[in-house]
């Protein structure tokens, strides 16, 4: 076998998690992507809570490991501009796994960015409930049927999502990002007024 021959087995050899993904996406009515050896199955948000149904109930997906929100927007208070624009939303993230084989799969959907709401998944997975009040309290996201929904961290007054991009920060309007660090000369070092030491 040739070199290329190897290359060209390489590149359509299905990846080790694919078989998996395509069984848990066709399960769950979604789609699945493996991006560095995570997989990602994308439901819609109406499908948000029969997915993880599905998942704990019959692909034995058990353990809830993780829950929270990315905010897709083209505004960019601070760093450099972006490279392309990009759909503007929030993207609600989960990761669920068994606890034999290791096997663990990322759920997403999206939902828009104007007064989003998605279903709680406390009833299906008692550890999502504290992942969804940070995600509510910091991003906006009111999960619908969450128990429990009022603030962690902040206090009831504060007004505002502090995980937004739009969320503007004080340090930033003093300084902007990035800015450079004010460096001060340590006790006996060198320094402007001391070239000497």
């Amino acid at each position: 076998m040739s070199p290329s021959d190897i290359d060209t087995t390489l590149q359509t050899a299905p990846h080790p998690l694919q078989e998996f993904a395509d069984h848990v996406a066709g399960a769950v009515g979604g789609s699945a992507e493996i991006t560095f050896d995570t997989i990602k199955i994308h439901v819609e948000p109406s499908n948000w809570t029969a997915a993880h149904q599905i998942a704990r109930d019959e692909l034995d997906l058990v353990f809830f490991s993780w829950l929270s929100a990315i905010d897709w927007s083209n505004e960019v208070e601070a760093g450099d501009p972006l490279n392309a624009e990009v759909e503007e939303r929030l993207e609600v993230l989960s990761t669920v796994g068994d606890l034999t084989e290791g096997k663990r799969v990322t759920f997403t959907t999206d939902i828009g960015r104007e007064d989003p709401e998605i279903a709680s998944l406390c009833d299906i997975y008692a550890g999502a409930n504290w992942h969804e009040r940070e995600a509510a309290e910091m991003m906006g996201i009111t999960f619908v049927g969450h128990p429990d929904p009022g603030h962690m961290y902040l206090p009831d007054s504060f007004i505002g999502h502090p995980l937004r991009k739009s969320y503007p920060l004080l340090s930033r309007e003093v300084k902007p990002w990035p800015g450079t660090v004010d460096v001060e000369a340590m006790p006996g070092g060198v320094s402007e007024e001391n070239p000497e030491a």
